[in-house]
């Protein structure tokens, strides 16, 4: 029997706002869409909380046995700021600030993000699209909004008419704002503004003679707006309607928003089951922000070259750190939290290696199965990690009575111990072992180091003593040491 069948996942829906019993469109399959990264520049620890909340519903229920297709799209077509109306385009902005073509901005921060996410061990998605793979799809989704008569065409831009929209169905559902508190609170625009309504969004823009990242269209050469992007590729790979989408708390409104008004124009049915939101990260109690210096980046906390922690942190204290959040409560950022979950993890660790060794007996201090039933009904309810891990900590503390002889555990049981902890620790919450994280350092480091000796015996070969030399004297200014003798070169570490 699969765990799904034996396990009832209740998932906290931000459109009814309660927890909803979760009752996949299809039998054992999950469809779940999530907004990922706009790629103009290096992935904080921000997005980095809002993706690993994610991860952890993704790796939950493939542990409970689902079939699960997770798209979560890149944002790559360059939508413009202030909600894809007005501004700069910040991809093009960061191209004309580094001298790069736009698609090279896209190239280098979309590797820096799948770098940082390889990290924190986050499973890749199933389908990982990017906007400007789905023009035609996006266009085709205006076109069919347009003839449902809620888009119009202005100047070659073409705009959702969202005060059409509300008469008839309910535009504002997810975020609970209303139509006319949002009218009564926007300051009109009238003359400059191409829109019938100031709440009209754009569906797809003209693209002014300096925009570079453009497209044909019926209406003009332009780009999408970035509302739109999302509502292609979800529904593209998920169908109209399907389960679980996510992101950020801050994307509710209006992108969420306006992603449920197109899908309801153009299908005419609501497109998704259960909407879910992590909430932000902020650090030393203050919102995490570029402009004021209050950020960190991953790389800054891994290397330790910072000015606000006093050591570097391993991505998977920092994972753990954040999994003592629930990802709909704000989580904050500081030098004593980490330090406190650097050594948390590690007495949990410790703990966990030593199950082999303890000695067994015919009865037991804890009950393992009840135990072990405690650890999925956190995650059940709506993936609870921070009760998931201190359920984590009631085992440490039952295996150190074992240790002490103040408690015993049957055979059976420190199998089920072993085994439950495993899945929990490394399954579900995706957490490397330190142990593992050195052997693949070291595996890494003897097959660099292995190609860096062919290199240079073949440098030899040819007379190039002075690459051969290099390649020596290079490793040895790093601490590498090439030992040369009569069965080949071998290396250590000085």
């Amino acid at each position: 029997m699969k765990g799904y069948e034996q396990q009832d996942v209740y998932i906290y829906n931000s459109l009814s706002k309660t927890k909803e019993k979760f009752v996949p469109l299809h039998a054992g399959a999950v469809g779940m869409y999530v907004c990922g990264p706009t790629v103009y520049s290096n992935v904080h620890m921000g997005n980095c909380r809002t993706f690993l909340s994610f991860d952890l519903v993704f790796r939950y229920l493939k542990h409970l046995g689902f079939k699960v297709r997770y798209v979560r799209n890149i944002t790559d077509a360059g939508h413009l700021e202030n909600d894809g109306e007005s501004g700069d385009d910040p991809i093009l902005k960061k191209a004309r600030i580094e001298k790069l073509e736009p698609m090279e901005v896209v190239q280098k921060y979309t590797v820096d993000f799948h770098t940082i996410m390889a990290l924190f061990n986050a499973l890749p998605p199933s389908i990982e699209p990017t906007a400007t793979g789905h023009i035609i799809e996006q266009i085709e989704i205006v076109e069919k909004i347009i003839a449902a008569g809620y888009g119009y065409e202005k100047n070659g831009s073409v705009y959702f008419d969202v005060v059409k929209f509300n008469k008839d169905h309910a535009y504002g559902k997810l975020s609970g704002r209303k139509l006319e508190d949002m009218i009564t609170n926007t300051r009109e625009l009238a003359a400059q503004s191409e829109k019938k309504n100031p709440q009209d969004f754009a569906l797809w823009k003209k693209a002014e003679p300096q925009h570079i990242m453009r497209w044909p269209s019926p209406w003009s050469d332009g780009f999408p707006g970035w509302h739109l992007e999302c509502t292609a590729m979800s529904t593209k790979y998920l169908g109209n309607q399907f389960d679980i989408h996510g992101g950020g708390m801050d994307l509710k409104f209006p992108h969420h928003e306006c992603e449920i008004a197109q899908a309801e124009a153009s299908t005419k049915q609501s497109p998704v089951n259960y909407w879910m939101h992590a909430n932000m990260l902020t650090l030393n109690g203050k919102k995490m922000s570029k402009s004021t210096g209050n950020n960190i980046l991953p790389n800054e906390l891994i290397s330790g070259r910072n000015d606000i922690l006093s050591k570097a942190f391993s991505p998977t204290v920092a994972k753990f750190f954040m999994y003592q959040a629930h990802y709909r409560s704000i989580l904050d950022f500081s030098n004593e939290a980490l330090l406190a979950s650097e050594k948390g993890f590690q007495r949990l660790l410790d703990a966990y290696h030593s199950i082999d060794d303890l000695p067994t007996a015919s009865s037991h201090g804890l009950e393992i199965a009840k135990w072990r039933q405690s650890c999925y009904a956190a995650m059940n309810d709506d993936f609870n990690s921070p009760i998931l891990i201190a359920q984590l900590f009631e085992a440490v503390k039952f295996i150190n009575a074992v240790k002490d002889g103040s408690a015993s555990v049957s055979e059976a049981d420190r199998t089920l111990l072993k085994e439950t902890m495993s899945n929990f620790i490394f399954d579900v919450l995706g957490l490397e072992d330190a142990a593992s994280e050195g052997s693949k350092v070291t595996e890494k480091l003897n097959g660099a180091v292995a190609l860096l000796i062919e290199l240079r015996n073949r440098a030899r070969a040819n007379k190039d003593f002075d690459t051969s030399d290099r390649i020596r004297d290079e490793l040895a200014a790093v601490g590498i040491q090439l030992n040369d003798g009569k069965e080949g070169t071998s290396f250590s570490l000085n």
